[in-house]
């Protein structure tokens, strides 16, 4: 079985599903108070976490520089102290922070920030150099995205990045930075089996990138924990905000009518004896050899259930064909 994938036109390779970051950087804000983290972390459990993460496989590892405004990359950094040469690393730039009051301040998509942002990234992590860089700006014009490509070039050229991606759920926008930059590897974007981006994944299988997808169990929706909760998440947690950008909750309340469309599912995701998180997981190993997922994790335990896919594999063929017919 197959557990390992390349990463785009770059080359690396990496495990078939990788651990997401954003959780173990712990709450942080808005300007206005809104909440932008996943609520409270024990920093040594997020170290453990990362270390079962290793233990079963997983060698990517997605980070931002404003997940707990730059906390993230620390504790990753410090998790991965010594192990550095067995892993990739992916972080993302274009916010800006502060990191003593855990605060956002807005966003900057010049080339003098992506430079000196890029100097904090590699602080927090520990290390001379990063393996996959990424724009973190959803909508930024394409025109603003290509100005920044020949500053990604020069940083691979001096051995400060290896690949470079964008974060973005747009196909032309992602397309057109693609053509742009021969290190262009990657494209991160929404991606499970809640919402298929289909004509994404179109354009990253043409232009030979990596899909990086993100929000792959739908912000914990296709775990089934949240099922017929009446408490919402705490007020630290960014699914009680509920962004426009994250329909699976409405106030930290699991949406009705999404999670019937989970149920509707289940039965195929788990029909071979995967829990239905792993089950999720299969599907998009299934749906591309494209996809690395990027599942978030802040115990060991959903370390385990989550990392277990790779051993499991991708999701079989009649199910896949049962999955499309209900979809």
């Amino acid at each position: 079985m197959t557990t390992t994938r390349v990463l785009g036109r770059s080359g690396i390779e990496v495990s078939a599903i990788g651990m997401g970051c954003w959780a173990i950087g712990g709450p942080f804000f808005g300007g206005d108070g809104e909440p932008y983290g996943w609520g409270e972390v024990d920093d040594d459990e997020s170290v453990r976490t990362v270390h079962q993460a290793l233990d079963l496989g997983v060698t990517l590892f997605d980070t931002s520089s404003n997940y707990g405004a730059g906390h993230s990359e620390r504790i990753l950094g410090r998790a991965l102290a010594g192990r550095r040469d067995q892993v990739v690393i992916a972080s993302k730039w274009g916010h800006t922070f502060d990191e003593s009051r855990r605060l956002m301040l807005g966003t900057d998509s010049s080339p003098d920030y992506l430079v000196r942002c890029l100097d904090g990234v590699l602080d927090r992590l520990r290390t001379d150099y990063l393996d996959l860089y990424q724009l973190h700006l959803n909508d930024l014009p394409v025109d603003d995205a290509l100005a920044l490509v020949d500053t990604l070039e020069d940083l691979v050229t001096k051995g400060k990045i290896r690949a470079y991606g964008w974060s973005t759920d747009h196909p032309a926008k992602a397309e057109a930075f693609a053509k742009a930059g021969t290190h262009c590897a990657a494209i991160q974007h929404d991606q499970s089996v809640l919402n298929d981006n289909a004509d994404m994944i179109a354009v990253c299988e043409a232009q030979d990138l990596a899909s990086l997808a993100r929000g792959p169990l739908a912000m914990g929706l296709l775990t089934g924990k949240y099922h017929g909760r009446t408490t919402a998440t705490a007020a630290d947690d960014v699914r009680t905000l509920s962004p426009e950008w994250l329909p699976w909750f409405d106030k930290g309340i699991a949406s009705p009518e999404w999670t019937r469309r989970v149920d509707q599912l289940r039965a195929a995701l788990t029909a071979d004896g995967r829990t239905l998180a792993q089950g999720a997981l299969g599907w998009l190993m299934a749906r591309s050899p494209a996809i690395v997922s990027i599942p978030g994790a802040r115990t060991p335990a959903q370390a385990m259930e989550n990392f277990a896919t790779l051993a499991k594999g991708p999701l079989p063929a009649d199910a896949m064909a049962e999955i499309d017919r209900l979809r």
